[in-house]
């Protein structure tokens, strides 16, 4: 089998009738979801070792095999497609996925053991079937197009929330810490989550909270109206481009 065949296996073929291709990508989800079980017990067992390095291996093969051939995926890279595709975000993602179980079975990495995030690391995995599912493939296009939309409803949040945590920080300053708490408080209250472990006393402060509550809701409302949008967009987009290629 030649590179150019990998390649089409392991990355999304045009071809409608590549069934390797899409043998390859219902087995690497079928991997990545069974990596992610040992992520649900506390407790290490041999059954779950065993389950986490074989994954871990899968990967590494998975990751080696997209590296030899990255001169078909960044073709106007030439020779330099393969330092290129290192410095891809899913390559990263991939490889962050492995360290976490390849830092275990090599001493190389032992350094490693004593970060505790090494095992929520290894909750990367997740994002590795984005390149696998259609769906993933759709959300990423409309955060795509959606994004200077996006980015312009972010920004009006930031700073709606810095303006409500100066304003209460400064009405009700002996219910806060610091300002940090002023601002956890006035993203609590922007989402209209509500958690009551910091909450205003005064009649004033109640008041502003309040207001910013009501504001919130409208805010947070805007991106899943743009996301919304964008969705269905992409959605006929692609209805349109599948019924042009049968006919």
């Amino acid at each position: 089998m030649n590179r150019k065949r990998i390649f089409e296996i392991i990355e999304k073929s045009e071809r409608k009738d590549d069934w390797a291709g899409s043998a390859y990508d219902i087995f690497m989800i079928a991997v990545i979801v069974i990596s992610l079980i040992p992520l649900a017990f506390k407790t290490e067992s041999r059954v779950l070792f065993i389950i986490d390095k074989a994954a871990a291996c899968i990967f590494i093969v998975d990751y080696i095999l997209r590296w030899v051939t990255a001169d078909y995926k960044f073709p106007n890279f030439g020779a330099f497609a393969f330092v290129r595709y290192l410095f891809s975000l899913m390559a990263i993602v991939d490889l962050i996925s492995i360290l976490p179980s390849f830092s275990i079975i090599s001493g190389g990495f032992k350094v490693l053991r004593v970060l505790r995030m090494i095992r929520a690391l290894r909750v990367v995995r997740v994002f590795k079937a984005m390149r696998y599912s259609k769906s993933f493939e759709i959300i990423g296009n409309v955060l795509k197009s959606s994004r200077s939309s996006l980015v312009a409803v972010c920004t009006l949040a930031s700073g709606y929330i810095l303006v409500s945590a100066l304003i209460i920080f400064n009405v009700e300053p002996e219910s806060f810490n610091n300002f940090f708490d002023a601002v956890y408080r006035a993203t609590a209250s922007l989402t209209t989550v509500g958690y009551g472990d910091i909450y205003p006393v005064s009649t004033l402060g109640r008041i502003i909270t309040m207001i910013s509550s009501i504001f919130g809701i409208a805010i947070v409302a805007l991106p899943a109206g743009i996301i919304t949008a964008g969705y269905m967009t992409e959605i006929s987009k692609q209805d349109s481009e599948d019924d042009g290629t049968e006919e």
